[in-house]
């Protein structure tokens, strides 16, 4: 398995490419800006993507969805909560007057615990409502994507509507308490002080996780 961290976008989102080394089949994590320069990236690497995977629906992560599927006809996946309400006129209207790109409906709708496979490598969805209701992370043999809901030495904001303090501390502990501490973080933001981490470091330096963490 290959995994790149791609910053995208003039909200500095990262985008992660992961893919198969071995069927050079793929996919795109919350391609959310630079979408020719993806393209090119795909074309010169040979990847056969297969899925557009957004850790959550906000616009910053999913403005280029459109562009991606209709170039590699690939399938855009999202939990099936946060697929419903960025539909609504009202959601599609606060991101245009963000200056973002909407994207259309999801061609799968998950559920926590939902897997899907690409290449040889499967993901799991891991449900984790707090910064949307619909956040999801994603994890791939022992990796763990978490768009929003988990920086290093830090959480998704929740104070837009759908957010709630207290269930992203829940899911946050949740996986802190399920998932081995050796899983290694990819955030959705570089606002840390590196790009990646695991949930060993977090749980005994993030102030979210070690000042909120249940007993």
């Amino acid at each position: 398995m290959k995994i790149e961290q791609i910053q995208v976008g003039f909200m500095q989102v990262f985008c992660y490419l992961v893919y198969d080394e071995e069927t050079k089949e793929g996919i795109l994590i919350d391609p959310a800006g630079n979408e020719e320069d993806l393209l090119e990236h795909l074309r010169k690497k040979g990847i056969k993507l297969r899925y557009i995977v957004n850790t959550h629906g906000h616009a910053d992560h999913t403005c280029g969805n459109e562009t991606i599927r209709k170039a590699t006809g690939a399938g855009v996946v999202m939990h099936a909560t946060d697929d419903l309400y960025f539909q609504k006129p009202e959601s599609m209207m606060f991101a245009r007057s963000m200056g973002l790109a909407t994207s259309g409906p999801a061609d799968v709708r998950v559920q926590d615990g939902d897997e899907l496979s690409f290449g040889n490598l499967k993901m799991k969805f891991i449900h984790t409502p707090g910064h949307t209701q619909g956040a999801c992370c994603i994890l791939i043999e022992g990796n763990l994507f978490t768009g929003d809901t988990l920086f290093v030495g830090a959480v998704g904001r929740t104070d837009l509507p759908g957010g709630s303090f207290k269930q992203l501390i829940q899911s946050i502990q949740n996986l802190v308490k399920t998932l081995p501490p050796d899983t290694v973080v990819w955030p959705g933001h570089d606002y840390g002080t590196r790009p990646r981490s695991t949930l060993a470091h977090e749980a005994k330096t993030n102030p979210y996780i070690s000042e909120y963490m249940d007993e």
